[in-house]
């Protein structure tokens, strides 16, 4: 048993305990509680209050050396418990259990966080300095719309760094790409007609179809070599007043996870110009207006960067071996990233990808420590 695996779970433990479900309870008493461990270990934290459910933590850790600053990121929300009756143990209260430690957010990502923190105040109350200034951050909202992030970046709290590493459920291993996420809603205008003459309208619902298809077609057929294809779908549909009428109007939105060198732009582009042959299709009653909900940009990190290579030594020093892989879902990363186009964004934790945003989520207690081990072992490292 390692000497800091009690201090190291009590800390987890109280960060489970909070509840921060994302648009539900206030996400801030999180941040406020790390602010407390933090300052109380001798580090320089603060709080940034967004709205009575919303806040950022930020704490700065100064380096022995100057250059090469890193921000540390992890978000403090979760996402909802779900049915309660598919949980083995309550959700909203840690649960120890064979080497694991149940609770939402066990994975996604609290043990991110929890040993980031951890792993500084650590190494400040022990009289040692990290090799390079690191600034702590603990975003909010991240599981929906990205406020936190967003706010950090307006507020110019984000300090000119090029690298940022996210607590991320990784498995130890190293995530060194990550999708970006668009989702597009365009609404479909056509002409109505008698259901019995549709030959005298133009269907939108037909239509929208028949572009979401095409383009779909276009967006799949792009991959990266970590994150293979872009996906797309139509999550959400709507259309039509009556069965024996026309439809004149649908509104059609797609979720789509893309790579590296997909951008809103190329995608609206495409669309508008499927959409410019159907309205000559149709003399001009086919028309659409477009939506962006989200867009969040994919992410990559070089295998041979320097700042891959760094952390890959030290998982390894500590007796892990790493694989580099990529990511579907998005992360804070993005925002970050197009507020700063220089960054490189690596994303390492002890969770479980595949447990995330389910029941019965948990963490391994033993991967728990060992990321606090090679996090302590990265800070260090010259």
């Amino acid at each position: 048993m390692r000497e800091f695996e009690n201090e190291a779970k009590e800390l987890l433990i109280q960060v489970l305990s909070i509840p921060s479900v994302n648009h539900k309870d206030d996400e801030g008493k999180v941040a406020e509680y790390l602010q407390t461990y933090l300052t109380e270990a001798g580090i320089e934290a603060k709080v940034q209050r967004i709205d009575e459910t919303h806040a950022n933590l930020i704490a700065f850790i100064p380096g022995e050396n100057p250059g090469k600053p890193t921000v540390w990121n992890g978000h403090i929300d979760t996402v909802p418990y779900g049915d309660l009756a598919e949980w083995e143990t309550n959700p909203a209260t840690p649960t120890e259990k064979d080497g694991k430690l149940y609770a939402r957010g066990a994975s996604d990502m609290k043990s991110g966080i929890a040993a980031m923190a951890y792993t500084l105040a650590t190494i400040v109350k022990s009289g040692k300095k990290p090799a390079y200034d690191i600034t702590l951050v603990g975003t909010c909202d991240e599981e929906k719309n990205g406020l936190g992030a967003r706010e950090l970046v307006k507020a110019g709290l984000l300090p000119d760094v090029e690298e940022v590493l996210i607590g991320e459920p990784t498995g130890l291993n190293i995530g060194i790409a990550q999708k970006g996420c668009l989702w597009l809603e365009f609404e479909v205008f056509g002409k109505t007609s008698h259901g019995a003459y549709p030959e005298q309208g133009a269907n939108a619902v037909d239509y929208a179809v028949r572009m979401a298809e095409r383009l779909k077609e276009f967006v799949t057929e792009t991959a990266h070599p970590i994150l293979g294809n872009a996906t797309a779908q139509i999550t959400q549909i709507t259309g039509g007043v009556a069965p024996n009428m026309t439809p004149d109007r649908c509104t059609v939105l797609m979720d789509m996870r893309l790579v590296p060198g997909q951008t809103k732009e190329i995608i609206i582009d495409k669309l508008e110009e499927i959409t410019k042959e159907y309205a000559e299709e149709t003399e001009g009653q086919i028309r659409i207006e477009c939506h962006v909900k989200n867009d969040r940009i994919a992410v990559s990190t070089e295998p041979e960067d320097i700042f891959t290579k760094k952390l890959q030594k030290n998982i390894e020093n500590n007796g892990v071996s790493p694989k580099n892989i990529g990511i579907n879902y998005f992360t804070d990363g993005s925002i970050m990233l197009q507020a700063n186009s220089k960054l490189k964004v690596l994303l390492f934790g002890a969770g479980e990808a595949d447990l995330c945003h389910k029941s019965n989520e948990y963490v391994y207690l033993d991967k728990y420590y060992k990321s606090i081990e090679i996090l302590t072992a990265y800070a260090l490292d010259k």
